[in-house]
């Protein structure tokens, strides 16, 4: 049974949430509230159907249990009793979904960091081939992907590539991909055919607001210098590089691929502001670790998640024991979304059945 007590405070609160939103709160108040309102509309939505339901439910059962209804008006009410309770099934299944516990940063927008692991230039290769695989999951998904940072490998792909993905759900897609992927295949380079096993590490990271993070600026210690790399006489003459170092949690962050200073130093200090929201939802995480045992996408980066096989065709998610044979369509971001689909049905059935338990 749904909890009605629950449903019907839902709907109490969106509509309070409504009225609070239409009296012009000030800037910090509205982004809250819309995340709440995007959070909340579609389970008063389907809270609401479920009534509609139900009461179209007692309708047509009261008519087959009069006597004096007609043959033929009960026998077409018993086929539509038959329609109301399969719609109710399917509304109280999703209705089950939308009140499992949700990560607050579902609807977020993403930093997404990969780096090159254990195999040398093979591994910044397979870096590279990982970056353009979400570049078109991202694509056909109509997000968009910004690069932030990049530092090439000496033969192609990426030692790191750092970007911003945004769109509609972003983090709710991507945060399974967190972790470290193994490639399995015979490198270009290669002249005895011998395969070779490389890695890349996935970092998938929510994107903090300001309203999330505040960044005392007498904790930070900003360098500016020289950029390196390629550009050409720019890099020699300008010292528009940024490095933001947080003294209090130790991070650093670097930017150096905008001429400008000032938008290098606004990109580091996102940047800044994202880990440092990371940092206080993993620590967060920690402390709830008993409750989420055994959840899929714990996001520890030092998780070996996936192996991409090339000799054989196949991708192997071992954390949920999948194996496809559909490589080059993973690969070209077409059948990725095939394997984070089975992440997500596979993280809600276990939600699902933690609330049963529970």
């Amino acid at each position: 049974m749904l909890p009605a007590n629950r449903l019907e405070a839902i709907v109490a609160r969106l509509a309070a949430v409504e009225a609070e939103l239409s009296s012009n709160p000030g800037r910090d108040t509205y982004v809250k509230l819309s995340r709440e309102y995007a959070e909340l509309r579609p389970v008063a939505e389907a809270a609401n159907a479920l009534r509609r339901a139900e009461a179209d439910l007692a309708g047509v059962t009261a008519l087959i249990d009069d006597p004096a209804t007609d043959a033929e008006i009960a026998r077409l009410a018993a086929d539509e009793k038959e329609t109301v309770e399969r719609r109710i099934a399917a509304l109280q299944d999703e209705l089950r979904l939308a009140l499992l516990p949700r990560d607050a940063a579902d609807e977020r927008d993403v930093i997404l960091e990969v780096r090159a692991g254990t195999g040398g230039d093979e591994a910044a290769l397979f870096a590279g081939d990982l970056y353009r695989m979400y570049e078109r999951y991202a694509a056909s998904q109509g997000w968009k992907v910004e690069t932030i940072s990049a530092s090439e490998g000496a033969v192609g792909g990426y030692k790191e590539i750092i970007a911003a993905v945004r769109g509609r759900g972003v983090y709710s897609k991507l945060k399974f991909e967190s972790g470290v992927h193994r490639v399995q295949r015979v490198p270009d380079t290669e002249t005895s055919g011998r395969i070779h096993t490389s890695a890349a590490t996935v970092a998938v990271l929510p994107e903090a607001a300001e309203v999330d993070i505040a960044i005392n600026d007498a904790d930070l210690r900003i360098d500016v210098f020289r950029a390196s790399g390629a550009g050409g006489q720019h890099v020699n003459k300008t010292e528009s590089a940024v490095r933001i170092t947080h003294a209090p949690s130790g991070i650093v962050v670097g930017v150096q691929d905008e001429r400008s200073q000032h938008r290098n130093k606004a990109r580091a200090m996102e940047l800044l502001r994202t880990k440092l929201y990371d940092l206080e939802r993993q620590r967060q995480d920690s402390a709830r670790a008993a409750e989420r045992k055994g959840l899929v996408g714990s996001g520890d980066r030092s998780q070996r998640i996936r192996t991409y096989n090339f000799p054989q065709g196949r991708v192997t998610d071992h954390r949920i024991n999948l194996t496809m044979h559909k490589l080059p369509d993973v690969m070209e971001g077409a059948a990725l979304g095939e394997i984070i689909d089975a992440l997500v049905a596979h993280h809600q059935a276990a939600l699902l059945a933690a609330e049963e338990v529970g």
